[in-house]
């Protein structure tokens, strides 16, 4: 089309072929001459009514069924009822995942060293400021006060990290994965109520109940299911929970390190008297910039690197218990009487209730220890937490609080102050180290919250750099590295004391508890299965234990530590209008897609010329033909002899073998020439990929997609000679090369073939003429089609690129109108795209753009 085309016309759009400039124009959908169809396919819907037997259809069998027309033979597949081209997108044979149980016991010691320096830095730093806090809003005026506040911190830290988190949580996890959003997808692939299509392979089996022994557990699980898939409401209030808790993790991703490194650099104050509080403030910024600095090394690497120091850190923070419970008092044992607690409250209830803040700090890294799950096994988190980091914990506690039964005014600095002057100085440098390594902990947990989130359309595309080849889990987003450092610094510069943001980060831990609390409950119900019983005490007893200590904090929430609040309101408007946008875009996308009647109807030519060629038109949808097709057809004056649509899939592998790079299905019969294809990459694929190479491998795996097509044929064409009339009434076995069972009752392939003249063709007038003529026998079919396919490559390959954007009506409300057309479309704009990024020349593309109105 010509350059001064591109501005002119009416508002149905236009395109342009690149020629060193690029032309995109918009098009309103309710103008297009395309007519809208219905939504996805029934099928979808009723996927777990079907267990035992599904049909196998080609593509546009099943998208002829949907309409009503257009009914052919097909395959029929014994097994549960699934989306096959879906799921063989992210089955790769020829590559292997992470698998812990191969490891050697060399290895397994190196994964503990890892966990400890990825997993437990935040609950191991938690003496350093405990009872700092606990003591600064109630002074202490007894032993009895002492022991009281122990004890809080001993159940405490026993009934939150160890009992809900290390023998419960932790157990909730989707095939490895932690944090709020797994639990959420687990959530979702049990019962259909995600507001967004599944993206990830797993959720491909929706709903998938076993044959279960009747039981009260099974029919209240059924029907908790049933309510979540029918109630919009609950599916939404679902969605704002997990929201909610990404946003409260997020945010403790930002006020982790500013607390750990914060409280670690004022023990230079115990001593050398000449540092203020002004130099604490300026060598933790410092510190916090060389930290967010390395983060880009990954988790293996760091992890495997700060794991020795930690493990020194645990063993100091136990031998120092030791020393200060011999020295001072051994009477500190008591505080494992829960009856203390008791005491506690009685002398001052309110000053207690106020005090319950600092205490919950002791438990903070919790989360933290399930949203890193990703990074490492549930076994080696629950094995070393019980047998080193617990341990260790308790002795710390168990020492200052000897320290203080002695000296009442060592309150404000009581780790620092418990420590043996011949080791003070070692100790110091050792507790730094540990608390630089306590930020990454959250760090890499908002990593996994974020990749996780987007995964499930609910957060703007990143760009994910995964830094391990063997772990697929461990990742680093440089752009989430340096926001977070950025607000660290700022949180630091605004509160510039430990207390303040104290209070600020218990309430982002306790906001992430309490979703996780109420999603694990979920689980239970819907999942687990387990006794009635048992589910309320866990809901009654730890999400009470939770809103106690939310109410101390937030009625100190006016020192300042609102500022987090405000902070998580913000991400959690960010993601809930990207998954609002993402989930309008997506469902327009599909409601307007193109009826394969009209397909049909068109013929082959799709009523315009054939020109020689192939035309690659990615796009996001892998079923149905997307609407943005329609208007490359209205808008350009030919359309290519040859069509692929393609749509990129990153499978969760290192690298996805050559051979297995591409899936092929056919679309239209086959003188169309319309193919399906999905380009499958793993995390550690080169995704910059030369054009021409990739061109290469494309059109070599398509040949070899229409010789296995044809070898099938021929298996089938052994029966047809056998016995015509069986093949009506009974099936056959027939067993792939990837050994998939199928039972065949019909022909797989329709007879729409080419005269062997198509050979020596080479116009465009020629290649339409070898559409309309009688079908030959499969070995000439074969030979006829790798030929065409030949002289379209040879005539060229085009990249047609859709971009598809949404704005809101003019009768829209105005509320509408400013997150879709503003708040949106500066999310989309500013993301990553989601295709793979090729060195295609400009004259080897067209871009076309379309504009819903939603």
């Amino acid at each position: 089309m010509a350059e001064g085309s591109c501005g002119a016309g009416s508002a149905g759009g236009g395109v342009e072929k690149e020629n060193g400039s690029n032309c995109l124009l918009k098009m309103d959908s309710t103008e297009s001459r395309w007519v809208a169809r219905d939504s996805e396919s029934s099928d979808d819907e009723n996927q777990d009514m079907m267990p035992l037997r599904f049909s196998f259809k080609s593509e546009e069998e099943e998208d002829d069924e949907e309409e009503g027309d257009y009914s052919e033979p097909r395959l029929t597949r014994t097994g549960p009822r699934v989306d096959s081209f879906d799921v063989e997108a992210f089955d790769i044979s020829g590559a292997h995942r992470n698998d812990y149980a191969e490891f050697s016991i060399g290895k397994k010691l190196i994964l503990v060293l890892q966990t400890l320096g990825v997993v437990f830095g935040d609950v191991g730093i938690s003496p350093l400021y405990t009872f700092n806090v606990m003591f600064n809003r109630v002074p202490i005026n007894g032993p009895e006060e002492v022991l009281g506040a122990l004890s809080l911190v001993l159940y405490t830290l026993i009934l939150i990290p160890l009992v809900k988190y290390v023998l419960i949580v932790l157990f909730a996890n989707d095939d490895g994965e932690g944090g709020t959003f797994a639990l959420y997808s687990l959530i979702c692939r049990h019962a259909k109520a995600s507001l967004l299509p599944n993206q990830l392979p797993s959720d491909a089996r929706i709903s998938s109940f076993h044959l279960k022994v009747p039981s009260p557990e099974l029919e209240r699980s059924l029907k908790i299911k049933e309510c979540l898939e029918k109630k919009l409401i609950l599916k939404k209030l679902l969605l704002v929970l997990v929201l909610f808790g990404t946003s409260m993790v997020i945010t403790d991703g930002v006020v982790t390190p500013a607390m750990s490194v914060m409280t670690a650099v004022s023990g230079l104050r115990v001593g050398i008297d000449a540092v203020q509080q002004e130099h604490v403030v300026m060598i933790s910024v410092s510190f916090l910039v060389i930290l967010f600095s390395i983060q880009r090394f990954g988790t293996s690497h760091m992890g495997l690197a700060v794991g020795p120091a930690l493990l020194l850190w645990f063993c100091s923070l136990g031998g120092i218990g030791i020393y200060n419970i011999l020295k001072h008092d051994t009477t500190v044992f008591k505080a494992f009487n829960p009856v203390y607690i008791f005491y506690y409250f009685k002398r001052n209830s309110y000053k207690a209730w106020i005090s319950l803040g600092g205490c919950l700090l002791c438990a903070t890294g919790s989360e933290a220890m399930f949203a890193d799950l990703c990074y490492f096994s549930v076994r080696s988190i629950q094995l070393t937490f019980v047998f080193l980091v617990l341990p260790c914990l308790l002795l710390g506690y168990l020492g200052q609080a000897a320290c203080l039964m002695e000296n009442y005014a060592q309150a404000d600095q009581v780790f620092f102050s418990s420590i043996p002057e011949s080791v003070f100085w070692p100790v110091v440098i050792i507790a730094n180290i540990a608390a630089l390594i306590a930020s990454r902990t959250m760090t890499t947990a908002t990593f996994s919250c974020i990749k996780q989130s987007t995964a499930l359309g609910c957060f703007p595309r990143l760009n994910i750099i995964h830094t391990s080849k063997r772990f697929m889990g461990q990742i680093y987003i440089p752009v989430m590295n340096w926001f977070l450092l950025f607000f660290c610094l700022a949180f630091v510069a605004a509160f510039g004391n430990t207390l303040e943001i104290g209070n600020a980060y218990v309430i982002t831990e306790l906001g992430v508890m309490m979703m996780t609390t109420i999603l694990v409950t979920i689980i239970m119900l819907l999942i687990w299965r387990i006794n009635i019983i048992f589910v309320l005490i866990y809901l009654f007893f730890f999400l009470g234990l939770e809103m106690v200590f939310f109410s101390s904090v937030l009625g100190n929430a006016s020192d300042g530590s609102w500022v987090v609040l405000v902070f998580a309101a913000v991400m959690f408007l960010i993601m809930y209008i990207w998954n609002y946008g993402s989930n309008l875009k997506y469902e327009t996308e599909v409601k307007q897609r193109l009826s394969m009647n009209l397909l049909m109807e068109l013929g082959c030519n799709l009523g315009t010329i054939r020109a020689p060629g192939i035309g690659l038109v990615y796009n996001e949808l892998v079923k149905g033909i997307p609407e943005i097709f329609g208007h490359f057809l209205t808008a350009l004056p030919a359309i290519h002899s040859m069509i692929i649509f393609v749509s990129i899939k990153y499978v969760p592998v290192p690298v996805v073998p050559q051979n297995e790079r591409f899936l092929f299905r056919r679309v239209c019969p086959k003188n169309y020439h319309l193919f399906r294809c999905i380009a499958r990459y793993g995390y550690k694929d080169v995704r910059k990929e030369n054009h021409q190479a990739f061109q290469q491998l494309l059109i070599e795996s398509l040949e070899n997609f229409i010789r296995r097509e044809a070898q099938e044929r021929l298996l089938e064409s052994d029966g047809d000679d056998d016995s015509e009339t069986e093949m009506d009434t009974s099936s056959r076995i027939l067993v792939t090369p990837s050994r998939s069972i199928y039972s065949i009752s019909v022909p797989l392939l329709a007879d729409c073939i080419r005269d062997e003249k198509i050979r020596h063709l080479g116009s465009a007038s020629a290649f339409q003429e070898a559409s309309d003529q009688e079908p030959l026998d499969t070995t000439e079919s074969l030979e006829s089609e790798l030929s065409f396919i030949r002289m379209a490559k040879n005539s060229g390959v085009v990249y047609l690129f859709g971009h598809g954007d949404i704005r809101a009506r003019k009768d829209s409300w105005f509320i509408k109108k400013l997150i879709i057309n503003y708040f949106y479309a500066f999310l989309r704009r500013n993301c990553r795209r989601g295709i793979a990024t090729l060195s295609i020349p400009h004259t080897n593309l067209i871009h076309v753009g379309m504009q819903y109105m939603v």
